[in-house]
């Protein structure tokens, strides 16, 4: 193996370049990766003093050793407000114990070291920005590392080097090898996730690059936590005892960074600093498959001569090699999956809350401060939350900024080979399976806008130019439930007063009078959904169907959710389908799709572990479509589940609707997470992030080809600026006009509680498209008949 190691320095560049690359590629698909960070240099003094470092400072060169705490935070919330996700905080080796200066400020200020001060400044910003703090100090031992891991979400330090006495480092007792290998390894004891890396060009030979990279391979094998390597080259800096010394040559730092690739494991990130290269393309050629952090506002201290390359450069020529960039956390996304692993209790939520499905950054543009809930206010039925401290700015679903705009896509954009494979294999008639769809889901970029061009052509061939929406009224007969699902902020306890108003029953006499209402108003249907109120019995939803019909014969009831059905046919210990006959005999017409959320075990035992299971509410449907009943298909998305759940959902319901046909659309429903319990216990994600709403409704319409023509967007959770983008991504129906809607109102969401037709007709407006009332059969309203008319 050594030789075979050493004969890969003997390659030529281009022949290492391509194996490298084949390999990333293999390992990593499209996807290269950045963290959106703001430096912090917490002081600059450092007790080493390397040969190519300007970074380190005397103290008559500084107004004070460290930032306080009110300059670290300043820069924190301007990270912040320009949308980081990270906070970096750099700073020089142990200075105390060079520069009295400094060990006296400490202790002034009530911290015994800089790494106690580190911590908590550290804690600081986390608290008041969330930004999420990955700390660069150098060799620390294992203590002051397990000090660090309750605020920060990731540690590094370079090996740079393992010769012995290279000129570069004289002087600087941190940068020993075996300390350096030590600190690595006390990493991973502590299960923190680690950068590292080598330096090239500082006095080594190539043939020295690779004890140091199979050193680093072979301590992450033993724990597994290194995330990245990145590849450094060497550039003299004035005022440096290096200054005269050659920079590291452009071909010498790319085969350093192949070998790089070929030898450390596929799990292994790789990165190069794109402002250290004149052609940050030539880095991608040669495998790395992560940019490291680039800063929107401050500059690169470590290399300040050099700025940053603007995101839409590292865009572009990401892009042009056929990738996507993508933002991550300074928590790389395998870390992320496995918290308990990986992540101090106290940061799992701070990452949870700025991760997307797949467990990388957030990518809707905009100021993320952490939210807190000082008290509510009772609005009716439903209820505001109300928030204190510094706002966010990103679009979320149930709020009130408006989403970035992803389709129309840009012109002339391209689609990457992968996801125009997959369209093009569905258009021939291909049937796509769980790897094909989360391929789809997890589209970026120029993809994003590929695989919703592709929708709303499928969308034209199946429901043609008309966007449709049906007048109704929803009736939520009880918020009071013997089941506890953790998303859900609508529900009560019979004696609760908690965030959402006091628990409440209607009578039959309030739903009939509620029925006419709504008749009366032009509202073709009643839709019944309630909480499972431990007074019920299986006929309780039979009286209220026969309430409503004998109120109104002729509105059409949409009533009860598969775990609703399964209660009242356990409640009385009758067959399911002799229940659901019972039901459509008393006037029940079809059932919501709702109580499925995501019809995935795994994320159902976490979300609803009382609830039924995805098999039985399949049953469910199933057994209603057989006895005459409609029904549709919903999904709750963007709490805690992956895209492979997503996929599972749309194959299961996808299969059922082959067997049965009867589904009459697909409704997605974005979890709304400002009130759900499951969020202010800090255990769920602030919901889908607009790309994945965008990519969900769209592939609904792909997955459902020739099976369901409707796909209904929820203007409850999304808004109207939110529908005009959907209804060019496949969408084709806007669901009712919902007269008292309460349940996303309780969870947070603030578009009211009723759309009118006046409504409807502006939104659609600037799309030319027509407005079309229908029943929830989707027979269209004669125009006679219909509101306005």
């Amino acid at each position: 193996m050594e030789g075979t190691t050493h004969d890969l320095l003997r390659l030529p560049l281009a022949e290492l370049q391509a194996m490298a690359r084949e390999r990333r590629d293999r390992t990593r698909g499209t996807t290269v990766t950045y963290s959106p960070k703001v430096f912090i240099p917490l002081t600059k003094l450092c007790r080493d003093r390397c040969g190519y470092c300007t970074f380190a400072t005397g103290p008559r060169s500084l107004r004070a050793p460290y930032l306080t705490r009110d300059e670290v935070l300043r820069i924190a919330v301007q990270g912040s407000e320009a949308g980081c996700h990270e906070a970096l905080f750099t700073l020089g080796e142990r200075p105390e114990l060079r520069y009295p200066g400094a060990q006296r400020w400490l202790t002034e200020n009530g911290y015994g070291s800089t790494v106690d001060y580190l911590a908590a400044m550290c804690a600081a910003v986390l608290a008041e920005t969330g930004l999420l703090p990955h700390v660069n100090a150098g060799a620390l031992t294992g203590p002051e590392m397990a000090a660090l891991r309750p605020v920060s979400a990731s540690q590094g330090m370079m090996v740079e080097s393992l010769v012995e006495d290279l000129p570069a480092h004289r002087g600087a007792p941190d940068k020993d090898p075996a300390r350096r290998l030590a600190t690595l390894r006390a990493a991973g004891e502590l299960g923190i996730p680690f950068t590292t890396g080598i330096l090239v060009g500082i006095g080594e030979r190539d043939e020295d690059w690779i004890p140091a990279l199979q050193a680093i391979a072979e301590i992450h094998q033993e724990h597994g936590h290194i995330q990245e390597v990145i590849v450094q080259n060497f550039l003299p800096k004035a005022d440096t005892a290096m200054r005269d010394a050659p920079p590291c040559s452009p071909e010498r730092h790319q085969r350093a960074i192949a070998l790089a690739r070929l030898l450390l494991p596929d799990d292994v990130h790789l990165q190069a600093p794109p402002n250290l290269s004149d052609d940050p393309g030539v880095l991608l050629d040669c495998g790395i498959d992560d940019w490291g952090g680039v800063s929107p506002i401050t500059s690169d201290h470590v290399n300040p001569e050099r700025p940053w390359p603007h995101l839409d450069r590292l865009a572009g020529v990401t892009e042009e090699r056929g990738h996507r960039l993508v933002p991550r956390l300074p928590v790389y996304p395998e870390f992320a999956a496995n918290p308990e692993r990986w992540l101090h209790e106290e940061l799992r939520f701070p990452v949870l809350d700025r991760s997307d499905a797949a467990g990388l950054g957030r990518d809707d543009p905009g100021p993320m401060f952490p939210e807190r809930v000082a008290a509510a206010k009772n609005v009716g039925d439903g209820a505001e939350v109300v928030l204190i401290g510094r706002r966010s700015g990103t679009w979320v679903s149930g709020g009130t900024v408006d989403p970035p705009v992803l389709v129309p896509g840009p012109r002339g954009a391209v689609p990457s080979a992968a996801v125009r494979e997959v369209l093009d294999g569905h258009a021939e008639g291909h049937e796509l399976g769980i790897g094909e769809l989360v391929t789809l889901l997890t589209a970026r970029g120029p993809d994003v806008a590929a695989v919703a061009e592709y929708a709303d052509h499928l969308r034209a061939e199946a429901a043609g130019d008309d966007v449709t929406y049906v007048r109704n009224r929803n009736i939520n007969y009880t918020n009071v439930c013997t089941f506890r699902c953790r998303f859900c902020g609508f529900a009560k306890g019979q004696s609760s007063l908690n965030l959402r108003g006091k628990p409440y029953l209607l009578g039959l006499d309030d739903i009939a009078e509620r029925t006419r209402e709504a008749w009366q108003a032009g509202a073709t249907e009643v839709c019944l959904q309630g909480g499972i109120h431990p007074k019920f019995d299986g006929d309780y939803y039979i009286d209220v169907t026969r309430a409503v019909k004998d109120a109104v014969p002729d509105i059409h009831v949409h009533g009860f959710t598969a775990l609703e059905v399964f209660e009242g046919a356990r409640r009385l210990d009758e067959p399911l389908r002799d229940y659901l006959r019972r039901l459509a005999d008393a006037g029940l017409r079809s059932l919501p799709g709702t109580a499925a959320e995501i019809l995935d075990e795994p994320v159902r035992r976490l979300l609803c572990p009382d609830k039924i299971s995805t098999e039985k509410w399949l049953e469910c449907h199933e057994t209603a479509h057989e006895v005459g009943l409609r029904s549709n298909v919903t999904m709750m998305f963007g709490a805690i589940e992956q895209p492979v759940s997503w996929a599972r959902h749309f194959i299961a319901t996808r299969d059922l609707q082959r067997r049965t046909g009867g589904f009459t659309e697909f409704v997605g429903l974005p979890f709304v997470h400002m009130a759900a319990p499951m969020y202010l216990r800090r255990q769920a994600r602030r919901g889908p992030t607009w790309r994945e709403v965008l990519l969900v409704h769209a592939v609904a319409r792909i997955v459902y080809r020739g099976l369901i023509d409707n796909v209904q967007a929820s203007w409850v959770k999304l808004g109207a600026p939110a529908l005009r983008q959907l209804l060019q991504a496949g969408v084709n129906d806007l669901g009712g006009t919902l007269m008292d809607e309460n349940i996303s109102r309780a969870a947070g969401a603030a578009h009211g509680q009723m759309m009118s037709e006046a409504d409807f007709a502006a939104l659609l407006e600037p799309l030319g498209r027509g407005l079309v009332q229908r029943t929830t059969l989707y027979q269209r309203v004669p125009d006679s008949l219909a509101v306005g008319a």
